[in-house]
């Protein structure tokens, strides 16, 4: 009967164990020296090997012949507990085993001798599961047991442990086996399996795994089912990837807002029956590798990839800011989250693409960053437009008898004499300066002058956000006073021509309600 690669090339020996030498080097020295503690508890990721180190450590305290620190695997012992024929080594899944009467059963067994091994030793797997009941009957015996019983609890969930039981425990840490370590594994088995793995297939592999050296196996063995000739594309095709081509792609069409692009990949994709969990799971793998190169100067140690592909990540992250890439790395874990309890996985994906590629689709803080980011990298200053500015009606003097010798008032300018102001393109080179986001945000204003006022006509919204800050405020006024000569008083115009219907973006609405009437107070400098 075939068995499965994992189970085939498990390792028999500490020396065996792939990627976690810090804790096969502490048991090898224990063993060796004969320190051995009454209770040990593996805790890691799944896959990492925890349970082969248990199975391991029960037969090299009862090996008839140990070979520095190691089982010989060839006495009588060794080969009963590979067989499960020697019952004085028993292995529970807390799991299904979970309730106080079995611990009290257990209890009650610890007390017996064993009858063929030196050590009862009891493998409690995913010992999390316990109740609490469970865990209390198990205290005092796991504190003070009989001294030919030793225990041995895994978790892959140590933060669900009483500390009364962490306590009594020799804990040992299993961390993700790195990339290089899976990948070498492999080709290992694959030598001696007589397939053929190329390098990048077996380290898109050991990336899939997740540091997980049974994962690695079994996706190995998922390929070998399609192929004796595993290559990148053998395991695109195993897993249900989208593939590199199609992920950046996407990429490409998010960074560039091409929604009818990044919705024709989708749907190619969905057509070929690719998973839609997985390639967003995909696409936050891509863009974390992107944040990364973004942000570290040598991260190719962060980074695990191929040179062609580094090259792609790194033309990536050149073009896009930080904030877009937070804002998307957002909309895309949140999108996940969703996926995992969504009805549909296909419409989730198009709306998560949809809010990436249009930003004023999504209402959040971090979408409101790129609109303004967008606004920063616009077109010049737009040419003056025809102007409505609201004046107070003052009523029209009675005439008066005329006098002798009147004296004439001097001349004042009305507020109502509005004129272009020919100075607005110096004062906005000023406020570029000091504050690109207001600069975005008036590029494409005009202004008007009218006596001591300052009318800047335009209709972003963002502009009332933005001026009611007081560093902006601040930059604005200098700027009218370094060019203009002397401080005015601000006010905010509208295109004459601008609909008053209300406007259907969210993100304007928002910020209509916010600021009640723009800025349409007077600043004084």
């Amino acid at each position: 009967m075939y068995q499965v690669l994992y189970r085939k090339w498990r390792p028999q020996t500490l020396s065996e164990v792939y990627g976690q030498p810090a804790v096969t080097t502490a048991l090898k020295n224990e063993l060796r020296l004969n320190r051995l503690a009454h209770a040990y508890l593996f805790t890691g990721s799944r896959g990492t090997g925890k349970t082969s180190c248990a199975k391991i450590l029960a037969k090299a305290v009862n090996c008839l012949n140990p070979q520095d620190g190691d089982p010989c695997n060839e006495c009588e012992n060794c080969r009963g507990i590979d067989a499960g024929t020697i019952l004085d080594v028993t292995e529970i899944d807390a799991a299904s085993n979970n309730g106080v009467d079995n611990i009290r059963d257990l209890r009650d067994e610890v007390n017996f001798a064993p009858a063929i091994a030196k050590y009862r030793v009891y493998i409690i797997d995913e010992v999390h599961m316990l109740s609490s009941g469970a865990f209390n009957a198990l205290l005092k015996t796991l504190e003070e047991p009989p001294e030919h019983v030793i225990f041995i609890l895994a978790t892959t969930e140590v933060h669900k442990l009483p500390a009364t039981i962490l306590s009594r425990c020799q804990r040992f840490d299993f961390g993700r086996i790195a990339v290089e370590d899976i990948a070498a594994r492999l080709h290992y088995v694959a030598e001696q399996e007589g397939f053929t793995l190329a390098d990048d297939a077996a380290r898109l592999i050991a990336r899939l795994a997740d540091g997980g050296m049974r994962d690695a196996l079994s996706l190995l063995d998922q390929c070998l089912s399609r192929s004796h000739e595993i290559t990148v594309d053998v395991v695109t095709e195993a897993t249900g990837m989208a593939g590199r081509e199609y992920l950046f792609r996407l990429v490409a069409a998010i960074r560039n807002h091409d929604t009818a692009t990044a919705l024709d990949l989708l749907n190619t994709l969905y057509d070929g029956s690719k998973d839609m969990e997985r390639l967003c799971v995909e696409l936050i793998d891509c863009y974390r590798n992107i944040l990364i190169l973004k942000s570290v100067k040598k991260a190719d140690e962060l980074v695990p990839v191929s040179a062609a592909e580094m090259e792609e990540l790194r033309a990536e992250a050149a073009a896009v800011s930080l904030e877009m890439l937070l804002h998307i790395m957002d909309v895309l874990q949140r999108t996940l989250d969703r996926l995992k309890g969504g009805v549909s996985r296909r419409v989730e994906m198009e709306t998560m693409l949809l809010r990436l590629c249009d930003p004023t689709l999504d209402t959040t803080l971090e979408a409101l960053l790129r609109r303004i980011e967008r606004l920063e990298a616009g077109a010049p200053v737009a040419a003056v437009a025809p102007v409505k500015v609201e004046t107070p009606k003052t009523p029209a003097p009675k005439p008066e008898a005329p006098k002798a010798e009147p004296k004439p008032a001097p001349p004042a300018e009305s507020a109502s004499a509005v004129r272009p102001c020919d100075n607005w393109a110096e004062i906005l080179e000023q406020i570029a300066k000091q504050s690109p986001p207001l600069y975005g945000v008036l590029m494409d204003s005009t202004a008007m002058c009218g006596g001591e006022e300052l009318i800047i006509v335009t209709d972003n919204e963002l502009f009332g956000t933005l001026v009611h800050q007081d560093s902006n405020k601040t930059v604005l006024m200098q700027a009218v006073q370094a060019v203009m000569g002397r401080p005015m008083r601000i006010k905010r115009g509208r295109p004459a021509k601008q609909e008053k219907a209300e406007e259907t973006d969210p993100l304007s609405a928002f910020l209509r309600q916010s600021t009640d009437a723009g800025v349409a107070v007077e600043m004084k400098g």
